[in-house]
């Protein structure tokens, strides 16, 4: 399981609506991966190719292409449209 560090920070807001995924990120089988510069690069490029501005969305689709994951989420459509071949698995 790959969870960006910026997707943690932005729904780690409301600490108590997030108790799973606390406990999802504390498992050792959970990679997390921070906004480096190669990733903060190519969020950059993909942003400015979708004319989008969602940095967190497009940290996601940057992991979620390198590992060849689908991705779990409640928000299908902006994500479709930074990446309209992502596996999406919407909750």
């Amino acid at each position: 399981m790959t969870v960006p560090a910026t997707a943690l920070a932005q729904t780690i807001r409301s600490p108590g609506r997030q108790v799973r995924l606390s406990r999802l990120v504390r498992q050792p089988d959970t990679d997390l991966v921070p906004l480096g510069g190669i990733d903060a690069t190519q969020v950059g490029l993909l942003l400015a190719a979708t004319r989008t501005a969602d940095l967190v969305d497009a940290h996601v689709v940057i992991c979620a292409r390198r590992m060849r994951q689908a991705v779990v989420t409640s928000d299908p459509d902006d994500l479709g449209r930074l990446d309209p071949t992502l596996q999406l698995i919407v909750v």
